[in-house]
């Protein structure tokens, strides 16, 4: 997550101090008067002169279906959510942009949607297509496509702190946490409701069997809080990290399903939000009822999941967080600044329904709010992990309450609330950049546009290895290890095991796949801001660095894909002056245009005569490092 201007406001305090307030020092007092006014004021905009309460904060009232607004120009509307969009930029004196070409919005779309490009016969599909519905006809292809499941997953994988590993200085492997990574996929997949997918999450032990079928889903769901950190070193005090896990667990799933900073009031009442300490232990008593426990689900399958005590021990609150201290015992119980309380919640079952009901004024915002930020780039509330009073408001508050309500009404349905986005004007909007926006609106709060963002590490790798027609898309299974540098492969694990590389088509497989230690992560993705599994992940960094090129440049699987793309360039295309541009379209959805097909036969040719067995190589490296093939418009 983002550092907040809270930690930054913190870092401006400590060097303020640092100023010296000796009347000896600066005779005149002037200094010392002016610093210390400064530290009033700053102390004032950190500290805690106002928390938050439930009675005036937009995030904790109920949420209401808005009516739809009246537009100037209604025509423009292809889904209801035009309307509060069109209705700002109406005030504001903005147009929306165009509609992007075909090729552009089916690109965006198979990336959103699925996690790769579309190949060049789907986008001519498309592109040919008269009918009136084509574009809802790709919609509903890729919402039923299986690579929803694996796209969509990996985002919620970032929320559950996802590893194949336990992390700390010994960093044991978990052979068997794919399990509920597959979970989550097929969940995704079958559209699961997200309200049951939230309860199975929390308390799905409890829950039992899959009341559709008999099978242990929910048993295996309940691995989400399994997919924490745990410290297997000798001589740990189990006492204590057993306790720093339940105070993951209460701070996860705040962040996961209420977007709130739950875990500031672990040591002290929360500073800005209504959250007391005692509740923060209330929320820590519904976990402390629980064992993990390992269970077969399979023939040969375990799953790592939980299983509820039959007495669970009482809870105390810890005076500062100090677990060896404890003070007034609490019962479970719920923030009673979100208003919807249950009568009496006793167990981790009452508080995922709780969590998922209707009532809630909180889950269903900030899942609407999440699926919008992987859509467009940023979210409705661009703290994504932070609806409290220290957030941002939301740009768009009646669309937030509106997708919200429409969500639910349609059954928690994470497909209906993706599919009603996509079919959306706004949706379709070109990303060019508009010189008028850049003073009014640099950071598209008002949606004139869509956003040009850079593709996830991930997708990154995947669609390298699509256009080359090398990935390997079988769905689900162990993690698989690509090759580790030798300088990294001892380290991280203390002896206990060794990284081994796996061989053959399985070094192919989407990243979803690819085995995920914490101590010593294998440095591809990360190195495009992959999610750190330490906490939990609401929105990931984009960074630009020269690091990034090298890898592109020098990394195995990019060598790979570019010697790939380039023979696949000789096969495909019989005419030697235009295989740069079939490359070139397979890479980034489109044909060059006549600059940019001058450009590919000069590099061409100078690679030619540099090393003729290489030029097309050459060619297929400098494509996979266009800006365009890493970005999605």
């Amino acid at each position: 997550m983002r550092a907040s201007k809270k930690s930054v406001r913190q870092g401006t305090i400590v060097r303020s101090r640092r100023m010296s307030l000796d009347s000896n020092a600066n005779p005149s007092g002037r200094l010392r008067t002016v610093a210390l006014a400064a530290l009033a004021f700053l102390a004032g905009a950190i500290g805690p002169a106002r928390a938050g309460t439930a009675s005036d904060h937009w995030a904790f009232q109920p949420v209401r279906l808005p009516a739809l607004p009246a537009v100037r120009d209604p025509g423009w509307c292809r889904q209801p959510l035009d309307r509060f969009v069109l209705r700002k930029l109406e005030r504001e004196k903005i147009a929306p942009s165009p509609q992007a070409d075909r090729p552009t919005l089916l690109r965006r779309l198979s990336i959103d949607l699925a996690g790769l490009p579309p190949t060049p016969a789907e986008i001519d599909a498309f592109a040919n297509d008269p009918d009136p519905a084509a574009w809802e006809h790709q919609v509903d292809r890729l919402l039923a496509s299986p690579r929803f499941g694996e796209r969509w997953g990996r985002h919620w994988l970032d929320l559950a702190r996802y590893a194949d590993s336990s992390g700390y200085q010994v960093d044991r492997e978990r052979p068997w946490a794919w399990v509920y990574r597959q979970w989550v996929v097929d969940s995704i997949n079958r559209d699961q409701p997200f309200d049951e997918f939230t309860v199975w999450q929390l308390a799905g032990d409890m829950v039992g069997k899959d009341p559709r079928d008999g099978g242990p889903g929910p048993v295996i769901a309940a691995g989400f809080h399994r997919m924490a950190l745990s410290n297997h070193e000798d001589g740990v005090d189990a006492r204590e990290f057993a306790a720093r896990a339940l105070v993951d667990r209460v701070s996860t799933t705040g962040t996961a399903w209420l977007g709130l900073t739950v875990g500031c009031a672990e040591c002290h009442s929360h500073k800005y939000d209504p959250i007391s300490q005692r509740e923060f232990y209330q929320l820590y008593a519904f976990f402390q009822g629980a064992d993990e426990a390992d269970r077969t689900v399979a023939p040969g399958t375990t799953a790592y999941t939980f299983a509820q005590k039959t007495q669970p021990p009482p809870t105390h609150v810890h005076v500062r967080g100090d677990f060896l201290r404890e003070g007034e015992r609490v019962e479970p119980g719920v923030p009673a600044c979100l208003g919807n309380r249950p009568a009496a919640p006793t167990n981790r079952l009452d508080l995922a329904r709780w969590i998922a009901s209707p009532a809630n004024p909180l889950t269903a915002r900030v899942a609407v709010n999440q699926a919008w930020l992987h859509l467009f780039g940023r979210g409705l509330v661009a703290t994504t992990e932070d609806f409290g009073t220290r957030g941002e408001t939301p740009s768009h508050p009646e669309l937030l309450d509106w997708l919200a309500a429409t969500f639910v009404r349609d059954g928690w349905s994470r497909k209906a609330l993706v599919r009603g986005i996509v079919l959306s004007a706004t949706y379709r909007q070109s990303s060019r950049h508009r010189p008028e926006l850049g003073d009014r609106d640099p950071e598209n709060r008002w949606l004139a546009r869509q956003a040009r963002v850079r593709v996830e590490s991930e997708v990154l790798r995947d669609a390298a290895l699509a256009v080359a027609g090398r990935l390997d898309l079988r769905l689900g299974g162990p993690s698989f290890r690509p090759h580790m540098p030798e300088e990294l492969r001892f380290l991280g694990t203390a002896g206990a095991w060794t990284w081994t590389d796996d061989t053959g088509p399985v070094l192919f497989r989407r990243s979803l796949y690819m085995y995920a230690q914490r101590t010593v992560p294998h440095p591809l993705l990360p190195t495009f801001d992959q999610a750190d599994p330490s906490a939990p992940c609401t929105r990931r960094e984009r960074s630009n660095t020269p690091l990034q090129a090298l890898t592109l440049q020098n990394n195995p699987v990019f060598v790979e894909a570019a010697r790939a793309l380039a023979d696949a360039a000789i096969r495909g295309c019989p005419d030697d002056g235009a295989r740069a541009e079939w490359a070139f379209r397979r890479c980034v959805g489109r044909m060059p245009t006549a600059t940019e097909r001058a450009r590919l036969r000069k590099l061409e040719t100078d690679a030619s005569r540099a090393d003729p067995g290489n030029a097309m190589f050459v060619v297929a490296q400098t494509l996979l490092n266009l800006d365009e093939f890493q970005c999605r418009e």
